[in-house]
């Protein structure tokens, strides 16, 4: 990039400007760099543009007249080249206290009136530097007074490269910058690498490794990647249309309100997502409510309690876990647990060694181990019973809405706010506390005292 800046300052004829009342020297328009660039290297308009572009975004060239918008437009905007001293090769950290300075030294001049992005990074730099402002306020003026006796026009080329060099260096917030990577390369094309003992060891312990280890013919893979796509190409948005019709395109909530948490009746092509894996049943609150009838008839619902206790103390907040595991561990691995599930020793040994000192993962093997068990036996049963036929044939086929210009405009102006998912974790929380509320014991000594008591 500098070379190809060198080259174009002595190949791109620039004009003296007036720049409101004062004339600026060696001006130099947008349309004639990108007319230079797209003769240099034989190219159109559009890519001569880009390069110009990411020349203005890493500051050889700053534009004069708006200098936030750091693009190189095809025009008659006016633009500078940038000085050596402030191109980012030259090494010069941009450090908090000379921006301090500028900014001290730009409201001196402007009497309080700093843009509003300034004016941010000023007061945060008066709070931090506080300790030093003085001399930061000293240097500023000192500054400002020998930046009077310079002519006016050196004065505007001077204040326009400082603030070509921090707009780059400290851009307003939420804006973008190219130096947050740099253009300097990590590596020389032209060094010869120099590979040391120690690495040649690394790479043949890391060959004879890659040669040991098993691998799945291509064959085997792309069959795999041909039956997943098969499976998921019409649940896939982008290759199939949404039934009954696209809320974003048609202002129309009849699919959210048809693939609620909480409704009655899914639709066919939810219930059919839920044969695909015990994973999407599982991640379908729906289904896994479903799931829960199945297991209930079959007197075998720990295994899903305690790979949903899980998920709740792995997702769940950090001041809550201690009580968490430990109400795990009495309802679902002590000895003579009220619902004790059936895992292998050697993980049942860790798992309960780790709730010693819970983590947010310390039930993973366990879970993991819990899972497969339900992937291998009672997923497949639950496929084959009455439950998930009886849900098969009660799901709702919806067909697919057709509107108009007119009527997607009209459901535009008569569009509903929505339900606020904060709204909707509350209503799921209160359904959570009134089935485990349900589902609790009863103890029947306090139910008889209170009898007596109305007695």
């Amino acid at each position: 990039m500098e070379a190809l800046v060198v080259e174009m300052q002595s190949g791109v004829k620039g004009s003296e400007q007036k720049l409101n009342v004062t004339s600026v020297p060696y001006v130099i328009t947008g349309k004639d760099i990108v007319a230079w660039i797209a003769n240099k290297f034989k190219s159109n308009t559009e890519e001569a543009q880009v390069l110009g572009t990411m020349l203005v975004a890493y500051g050889y060239i700053y534009p004069i007249q708006n200098h936030k918008k750091l693009v190189l437009c095809n025009d008659a905007s006016l633009y500078r080249f940038q000085t050596p001293y402030f191109w980012p090769t030259q090494k010069w950290v941009a450090e908090d206290s000379d921006y301090a300075i500028y900014l001290a030294k730009r409201n001196i001049r402007k009497k309080g009136m700093l843009e509003p992005y300034e004016q941010a990074h000023y007061n945060h730099l008066h709070k931090w530097l506080n300790h030093k402002w003085d001399f930061i306020v000293l240097q500023a003026s000192e500054q400002y007074k020998a930046g009077k006796e310079r002519q006016k026009a050196d004065r505007v080329v001077l204040d326009c490269q400082e603030r070509a060099y921090w707009i780059i260096n400290r851009p307003p917030c939420r804006t973008h910058s190219a130096m947050d990577v740099g253009p300097e390369r990590l590596l020389d094309p032209s060094e010869e690498e120099k590979i040391t003992f120690d690495q040649y060891r690394r790479m043949n312990i890391f060959y004879q490794q890659t040669i040991m280890r098993s691998r799945v013919k291509s064959s085997v893979s792309l069959g795999a990647l041909v039956k997943y796509v098969t499976t998921y190409k019409n649940h896939d948005p982008f290759l199939a249309p949404c039934l009954p019709s696209n809320p974003w395109l048609s202002d129309n909530d009849s699919y959210w309100t048809l693939n609620m948490r909480s409704v009655d009746v899914p639709t066919k092509m939810r219930v059919e997502r839920w044969s695909f894996s015990l994973y999407e049943l599982l991640v379908d609150l729906r289904g896994r409510d479903d799931f829960k009838i199945f297991l209930k008839k079959e007197f075998s619902g720990e295994n899903l309690a305690f790979w949903e206790a899980a998920e709740e103390l792995k997702w769940g907040t950090a001041s809550s876990m201690t009580t968490k595991a430990e109400t795990i561990f009495k309802t679902f691995l002590a000895p003579g647990a009220p619902r004790w599930i059936n895992i292998d020793g050697r993980t049942m040994g860790l798992t309960v060694k780790g709730l010693e000192h819970p983590h947010r993962y310390v039930l993973e093997a366990a879970q993991t181990h819990v899972f497969l068990l339900m992937k291998k036996d009672t997923f497949f049963r639950y496929l084959k019973s009455p439950t998930y036929k009886d849900i098969q044939k009660k799901a709702l086929s919806p067909e697919a809405h057709n509107f108009s210009p007119a009527q997607i405009e009209q459901n535009a102006q008569n569009r509903s706010p929505g339900i606020h998912p904060i709204i909707l974790w509350q209503q799921e929380e209160a359904e959570k506390a009134r089935a485990a509320a349900a589902s609790a014991p009863v103890d029947v000594k306090a139910m008889m005292s209170k009898v007596d008591r109305k007695k």
